[in-house]
C-alpha cells in the first residue's frame, strides 16, 4: 500500500518490519534516514550473512539472495538500490524478463519472502509498472519528495529547539534563500549556526550572512539585482568574489545563462498570462522564488534578455575554442547591461 513519509516514520518506531518496502523520490537525506531506522529496528547486521546490498550490477541474484538462509539469524535484510526493476523497457509495455521473473516470484512465493527476508528497494524514480504493483499489493510504497519551504522551516526550527536555540521563521526562510532547499545542506548549515550562537542564543540573518555557505544560484540573484539597479561596481564585486572562491568560470557562465533564461521565460509567461511556476519548471519547494524572478525580470526588456542569452551562448562557444578570455568577455557583457 502507499503511505506518506510521516506515517512510515511513526510505523517504523512502533511496528514490526514489513517484508517489502519501496522508498523512492528526490529527498535522499530522508530516504537515508528511513533506511537507518529500518536497519536499527532490524538489529545486528553482518555483511554477506544477514545483510546484502543489491544494485543494477547484481540484481539478477536477488531471488538467490532471498532463498539463501541467513546462517545464525532468523532473517536477512536485503537493500536493493537503483536496480532498474522499476523502469519500463523503452517503449515496450511488457516487463523485461528479469522483471517478470521477480514479479512472479514475489506473487507465487510471498510466504517465503516473509519468512526469509526484509527487502528494501530504494529508487530515485519509478515507473508504475508490474514491479511497482506487486510491492504496492504486498508491501509498503512510500514516495519521499523534497520538502516544501514551510516543512523545511518547521524541521529546522525543531532542530533549533532541540538545542535550545531561538530562530524565527523569517530568518529560517532567509537561510533557505541563501543556502538552497537541499535538506542535508540546510541541516549542516543550521548545526553550524547553532554551535556559533550557543545554547540560549538566537540565530539572526546577520549570523546567516557571516557563516552560511551561499549556493551559487543565490549569489547570481545578488549579481542580477546589482545589474538591474545599474550598480556596475557591486555586480563586478560579486563576480570577482565568485572567482576568488574558486567557482569555475564555466560553471558561473552556465548558471548565469540558466538564470537569465528563467527571467526571459518569466517575461514570456507574463505576456501570455501563463503560470510562471510551470513556465520555469520550478519544483514545489521552489515556488517562493517566483516573486524574485518576476522582480528581476522587470529590470530588463524582453528583447534585452534574449540578447543577453545569445551573447552568453556565443561567449561559451568562443571561450571553448580559445577565441576569447571568458573572464574578460563575461565582465564586458555584464557591464554593457549595467550602463
Amino acid at each position: 500500500m502507499d503511505i506518506k513519509y510521516e506515517i512510515l516514520e511513526k510505523e517504523l518506531n512502533n511496528s514490526e518490519l514489513k517484508p517489502i518496502y519501496l522508498l523512492y523520490g528526490d529527498e535522499k537525506y530522508l530516504i537515508d534516514t528511513m533506511l537507518k531506522k529500518i536497519k536499527n529496528q532490524f538489529g545486528e547486521l553482518v555483511q554477506g550473512i544477514n545483510y546484502v546490498v543489491i544494485d543494477d550490477t547484481n540484481v539478477k541474484n536477488l531471488i538467490f539472495n532471498i532463498e539463501v538462509p541467513a546462517f545464525g539469524y532468523d532473517t536477512k535484510l536485503i537493500v536493493a538500490k537503483n536496480t532498474g526493476l522499476f523502469k519500463k523497457d523503452g517503449r515496450k509495455k511488457e516487463p523485461t524478463p528479469l522483471q517478470k521473473e521477480v514479479v512472479n516470484y514475489i506473487e507465487e512465493n510471498f510466504s517465503v519472502v516473509q519468512e526469509m527476508a526484509v527487502i528494501v528497494f530504494i529508487e530515485s524514480e519509478v515507473d508504475k509498472n508490474a514491479m511497482y504493483d506487486v510491492i504496492q499489493k504486498n508491501g509498503i510504497v512510500c514516495e519521499i519528495t523534497e520538502l516544501k519551504p514551510v516543512q523545511l522551516v518547521a524541521k529546522l526550527k525543531q532542530i533549533c529547539g532541540f538545542y535550545k536555540v531561538a530562530c524565527d521563521d523569517a530568518t529560517l526562510q532567509y537561510l533557505l534563500e541563501t543556502s538552497g532547499t537541499n535538506l542535508q545542506i540546510l541541516i549542516n548549515e543550521i548545526r553550524k549556526l547553532i554551535e556559533y550562537v550557543g545554547e540560549g542564543g538566537t540565530i539572526t540573518c546577520e549570523a546567516v550572512d557571516q557563516l552560511a555557505i551561499r549556493q551559487i544560484e543565490s549569489v547570481i540573484f545578488d549579481l542580477t539585482d546589482h545589474l538591474g539597479n545599474k550598480k556596475t561596481d557591486k555586480a563586478m564585486e560579486v563576480l570577482d568574489n565568485l572567482i576568488y572562491q574558486k567557482e569555475p568560470l564555466q560553471k558561473i557562465l552556465v548558471t548565469l545563462y540558466n538564470h537569465f533564461k528563467k527571467l526571459y521565460l518569466c517575461t514570456v509567461a507574463q505576456n501570455l498570462n501563463k503560470d510562471i511556476t510551470t513556465a520555469l519548471s520550478l519544483k514545489p519547494n521552489q515556488t517562493f522564488l517566483v516573486n524574485k524572478y518576476k522582480k528581476q525580470a522587470s529590470y530588463f526588456k524582453q528583447k534585452e534578455l534574449k540578447q543577453i542569452l545569445q551573447e552568453l551562448v556565443e561567449m561559451d562557444y568562443k571561450s571553448k575554442n580559445g577565441l576569447v578570455d571568458i573572464n574578460i568577455a563575461l565582465k564586458s557583457v555584464l557591464c554593457n547591461y549595467c550602463s
